[in-house]
């Protein structure tokens, strides 16, 4: 195999890519790496996909699987090339990764930790895998994050919002796409502040589990250094999926918002449950009460419909975005076009992720001349880039975190469509939700390569 360069930290102060016109030294390469993890020896090269297919998460999981398979036709060359023709980066030319044909295997997390670390063991142990993605729940990302370190093999982060991803739990071998927990207080206060006042009693249900609390602990922070006070904090068991008995204690307690730590179908049922004991109708305090969602998603929107109107909320990107905020954020039409000429829908922010993790990672393979993970590592290590749908974006070294831009969404009151549910409020740049590594404790730790 030729060598190939290594393009790091390539945007311009002025905002453009530098891409791959920078010429740097090649970090690995064929002939000199040591042995790995399922090294490929044939033509082809097996990439698992690890996603819910049961579960309170199915929906995002479904749609991960969509745009997984999805990008794996555009680097095989196959359709229309989605948003390979505008990544910054050029290292990829539709002839699989260093021109070995991707295929790929599935595997069902049953948004089980145990249940997905056995599957992603499988993939690795008998499928040949030589990296895993997937997600959409923390604790099942966390969980198979360090089977992968464990087994020498990459792990490219599906749909993972807790801090401890690339926080307490980090590791070398895994990389989030995702934005997380904090982002999303530090986006969504100033606007809650801005819309509800600083004089709030927050009543929060948090699904009981890592997501949850770092996504609770993050909200309540962000909120209380603004005035508001936190009246109660009840954990609810993620299989849960009716949330009356939940739902019912909250206007009798002296509270006049209810902010829903919850995701996917617990989100969807819980949300339905509080309009059903009216409190999106009633007033507390003096005040109309009011109900925050702070992660969204469009499956979610899509799964309460009308009960989303007016509700704030963040996401890490929404298939409109283009249309919104212009050309900072290339490749969102060319991924929505994409995946709707084959869906016949528009995309959510779960395919996105994991269409972006997929490029990524084969982008990284083809930039290192290898695919030990270990040069896969390396090439992503600080790498900056642009093109995939939310503007300039950094993979910082340290943590193996995506830093770029987060939005504020509303659910709107007259959507044009089932699908045209959230509207974008505000868009917070990525410098104003950077912070530093040491707050979330963790050691990355060295690469593993395996064998």
């Amino acid at each position: 195999m030729s060598k190939t360069t290594l393009t790091r930290r390539g945007v311009l102060k002025s905002g453009a890519v530098a891409g791959a016109g920078v010429a740097l030294p090649t970090i690995f390469t064929a002939s000199s790496a040591a042995a790995y993890m399922n090294e490929p020896t044939g033509s082809s090269v097996t990439l698992g996909f690890n996603v819910p297919q049961t579960g309170p998460y199915a929906d995002e999981g479904a749609d991960e699987l969509r745009a997984y398979m999805l990008a794996v036709e555009h680097l095989n060359g196959e359709g229309d090339g989605g948003m390979m023709n505008t990544f910054s980066s050029k290292a990829l030319t539709g002839n699989g990764i260093l021109g070995k044909k991707v295929e790929y295997v599935t595997g069902d997390t049953q948004t089980k930790p145990d249940a997905a670390r056995a599957s992603a063991r499988s993939m690795i142990e008998k499928d040949g895998a030589i990296m895993i993605t997937g997600g959409s729940s923390s604790g099942v990302a966390v969980a198979v994050q360090a089977l992968c370190q464990e087994a020498g093999v990459v792990f490219m982060a599906g749909l993972t919002h807790s801090n401890d991803t690339t926080g307490k739990d980090k590791k070398a071998n895994g990389f989030r796409h995702f934005f997380n927990s904090y982002m999303t207080g530090a986006a969504l206060a100033p606007i809650l502040a801005n819309e509800y006042g600083k004089d709030r009693k927050a009543y929060h249900l948090t699904a009981d589990y890592n997501w949850g609390y770092t996504t609770e602990e993050a909200v309540r922070t962000s909120t209380e250094a603004m005035g508001w006070e936190t009246v109660a904090a009840v954990k609810t068991p993620l299989a849960t999926t009716d949330f009356s008995s939940f739902i019912a204690p909250v206007l009798n307690s002296g509270a006049d918002v209810l902010v829903l730590n919850h995701y996917g179908g617990n989100m969807v049922n819980s949300l339905t449950s509080a309009v059903q004991f009216g409190l999106r109708a009633a007033e507390a305090n003096g005040k109309q009460f009011q109900v925050v969602v702070p992660l969204y998603s469009r499956l979610m929107a899509q799964g309460a419909g009308k009960n989303v109107a007016g509700i704030y909320g963040t996401t890490n990107w929404h298939w409109s975005l283009e249309n919104v905020a212009g050309s900072r954020y290339v490749g969102t039409n060319a991924f929505v076009q994409s995946f709707g000429a084959k869906y016949g829908f528009p995309p959510s922010q779960a395919a996105h992720t994991t269409y972006c993790q997929t490029l990524l990672y084969a982008d990284a393979c083809q930039r290192a001349g290898t695919f030990n993970p270990c040069g896969v590592q390396e090439a992503l290590a600080d790498f900056e880039f642009d093109g995939l749908g939310n503007g300039p974006t950094l993979y910082r070294g340290s943590d193996h975190q995506c830093f770029k831009d987060a939005l504020v969404v509303r659910g709107k009151e007259n959507p044009d469509s089932q699908f045209d549910l959230l509207e974008t409020v505000d868009i917070t740049p990525r410098e104003a939700l950077t912070y530093d590594p040491a707050i979330f404790g963790g050691e990355l730790g060295t690469c593993n390569p395996g064998a």
